[in-house]
């Protein structure tokens, strides 16, 4: 019997007063939840004498609990429990159950207990027969679970439970106050992290925007780019023109790689990893630099030594910013040097028989010598998007300026006519070249139009582009416009696209482009298509197309039928038409002959009349 002096508290309820009191001052201070999950646990192991105690915490999904505070187990035994068998919330465990019933469990004997048996194995290794689990509570919410162990076998009282309850009752609150406690700390350092973060963002963007208030340029946004995230950069066009360089940048993808690595104009400045297929491991990163929607940039740096820190992102995303700046500064100047180059252009090709003096002073001024013999050069780009096109041909003249910017006197290549036009200056031999060959052609004029050709075709991508060129024969800009534009159109029509086509290429078409009477050329036509012509406008048949379709089919009519989707008494019916109107036998060569050239010189004619009135 425990005696005491009368009106003297006995020596276990100062104890239990005393240990109540430190977890109120826990709940009050500013110890960390894991602390206070230590002390929650070794208040209950010494008031109510307990060999072992743990506190059992879920995890953020709530789907198993894990010991977070003990007291006089082994640290090792708590790291295996919680890494190798958690207590899972869907199982029968007497912490699962006192977690989901809000009610205290307890066993005499674990090993008594069959449900008992798939944790028996850290009971045997930890030396406990008897387990108790009371839950925490707070605000009518079961945060975890209180446990005491016993080494021997023991029957819990009532007592013992409703004691082991206020405990946990206490415990509740300090753990709830340390966890709130904590999560505010959490978020204050978050905050700091945030704020530190930002403020170093405004220096990087003072930095950078720094770069381009001096006019560095983009080799000064890589220059600084390389200090801010200690790596070597490489900044390249759409194209894959390299822009800029800082660092040594051996070590980043060729300029084939680059190319093979798709643009995909919705992803944002944040850098994404590239892998490398060559075995050694020495993958990096690209960020896309955007204008308007459009990629106009990418930011190449290596993988080594690793992801960017957030800092390092927000470098390149303010680089990247900048440099799209940059970029349409860059194009703000070639746009106004376009549009000056393209009104330029329109005027030398309707100054007609020659060209003012004026428009020649203000071609000087812009680096043009027209006093000079030149060739026509018309460039065309197969986009049937209307923005695809408008976007296409905007880099396709840059591309072509790029070209003529290398040579003197400077060709003039603008848009006219929704077609990139270029006036090539001829050099003096090719000038005498083309008045002693009947063909016109010097080697600086194929080499022109081949150059034109690559430029175009290189930002075209998968659309076909082609290009036509006049001779050096023609006596005004307008002339050489016009039969380089027909040569062109006829190429298209007769589907030879995708490459350059020269006049002489074309045959008798190229000949009859050089002639400037279209008058003449249309009564020579006339003369052979006029009664099919007429007939056609007047019945609305197809005569005339019918004609066509046989010579290019060499008058094979099983063949013409199928491609004019006719039976074949319809096509000879409308070949008897066609040799009654125009009094001629289609099995005579010599009339196939002249129908032939009525069609080519028709058809150039028609070409020239269109220049004409462009």
């Amino acid at each position: 019997m425990v005696t005491r002096a009368p009106g003297k508290p006995s020596t276990e309820l100062v104890m239990w007063l005393r240990g109540l009191r430190q977890l109120s001052s826990a709940a009050t201070s500013a110890a960390d939840l894991q602390e206070v999950l230590g002390l929650v646990a070794s208040s209950a192991r010494a008031l109510l004498g307990f060999d072992f105690c743990g506190v059992l915490t879920p995890n953020d999904a709530v789907t198993e609990l894990a010991i977070t505070g003990w007291s006089g187990l082994s640290e090792e035994y708590v790291n295996r429990v919680n890494a190798d068998h958690p207590i899972g919330l869907d199982s029968t465990a007497p912490s699962a159950r006192a977690f989901h019933t809000g009610e205290p469990v307890y066993i005499r004997d674990i090993m008594a207990e069959p449900g008992f048996t798939p944790w028996g194995w850290p009971a045997r290794e930890q030396g406990y027969r008897a387990i108790v689990a009371v839950p925490l509570i707070a605000q009518d919410e079961v945060i975890g679970t209180l446990n005491g162990y016993y080494q021997p076998i023991h029957t819990f009282t009532t007592a013992e439970v409703e004691r082991l309850g206020l405990l946990a009752n206490h415990a509740a609150i300090a753990v709830t106050s340390a966890r709130r406690l904590d999560e505010l700390r959490n978020l204050n350092e978050s905050l700091r992290a945030q704020r530190d973060l930002l403020t170093r963002s405004e220096q990087i963007h003072e930095q950078l925007f720094a770069v381009t208030l001096r006019s560095g340029g983009i080799d000064g946004v890589a220059q600084v780019l390389t200090g801010l995230i200690a790596r070597p950069v490489l900044v390249e066009d759409a194209q894959g023109n390299v822009l800029a360089t800082a660092g040594e940048v051996s070590g980043l993808p060729d300029a084939q790689r680059r190319a093979a690595t798709p643009v995909d104009d919705t992803q944002s400045a944040k850098p994404i990893q590239v892998r490398s297929d060559d075995g050694a491991g020495r993958h990096c990163w690209v960020s896309t630099v955007l204008l308007a929607g459009e990629v106009v940039a990418r930011i190449w740096f290596p993988g080594i030594p690793g992801p960017l820190d957030p800092t390092g992102e927000r470098a390149i995303e303010h680089a990247s910013l900048v440099i799209s700046l940059e970029m349409f500064r860059f194009r703000t100047g070639i746009e106004v040097e376009h549009r000056l180059r393209g009104e330029l252009l329109a005027d030398v090709l309707a100054a007609g028989t020659s060209v003012p003096a004026q428009v020649t002073a203000r071609a000087a001024r812009l680096g043009h010598d027209l006093t000079r013999t030149h060739v026509a050069i018309v460039a065309s780009i197969a986009v049937d998007d209307d923005a695809q096109r408008t976007r296409i041909y905007r880099r396709a003249l840059t591309a072509v300026a790029d070209v003529a910017r290398s040579h003197q006197p400077r060709p003039l290549a603008a848009m006219y006519r929704g077609m990139i036009v270029v006036l090539w200056p001829m050099p003096d031999s090719d000038v005498v070249s083309s008045a002693n060959h009947s063909d016109g052609q010097g080697d600086s004029l194929a080499e022109a139009a081949a150059a034109v050709h690559r430029a175009v075709a290189r930002v075209a991508g998968s659309a076909e582009a082609t290009v036509a060129v006049s001779g050096a024969g023609h006596r005004t800009h307008q002339q050489g416009y016009r039969a380089a534009r027909g040569a062109l159109d006829i190429a298209v029509h007769a589907g030879r696209v995708g490459g350059v086509v020269t006049l002489p290429a074309l045959g008798i078409s190229g000949l009859l482009l050089q002639l400037d009477d279209a008058d003449q050329l249309l009564a020579f036509a006339d003369r052979t298509l006029g009664a099919l012509l007429r007939y056609d406008q007047a019945h609305g048949t197809e005569l005339v197309s019918t004609l066509r379709v046989l010579l290019r089919r060499k008058m094979n009519r099983a063949q013409a039928a199928g491609e004019l989707h006719v039976h074949p008494n319809t096509l000879k019916q409308r070949v008897r038409r066609i040799e009654h109107l125009a009094g001629a036998d289609l099995g005579d060569p010599a009339a196939l002959v002249e129908f032939s050239t009525a069609l080519v010189v028709r058809d150039v004619a028609t070409q020239q009349v269109s220049r004409l009135h462009e």
